[in-house]
């Protein structure tokens, strides 16, 4: 079986950093999809693609890969940029924009 390890990114919907912090682990391939000919709902014979095994560590992720004999990828997280800036920028007077209401 395929897997992936990363470290998930913060989402858009978020100002802090939470459930950043722990390294994921989940199935790549998925089982074969079928549709229901009556319903039309679709379904899949292999539902690991629907697991998610958190660590606390990168190397308690991969250590458990190897126990399973899983082939994996690790993607290494990019950090973001953060602009620091105060209040009184805002009114300092080398602003590039002008400030006005």
């Amino acid at each position: 079986m395929d897997a992936r390890i990363y470290k998930p990114a913060k989402t858009a919907m978020q100002s802090g950093r939470g459930k950043t912090r722990e390294w994921v682990l989940e199935f790549t391939n998925g089982g074969s999809r079928s549709v229901d000919p009556l319903m039309g709902w679709t379904s899949i014979d292999d539902t690991t693609g629907q697991v998610r095994l958190h660590f606390d560590t990168r190397e308690q992720a991969i250590a458990y890969a190897k126990r399973e004999e899983l082939t994996f990828t690790v993607e290494e997280p990019r950090e973001t940029k953060r602009l620091v800036k105060s209040y009184s920028e805002n009114f300092a007077f080398d602003r590039k924009q002008p400030w006005t209401h």
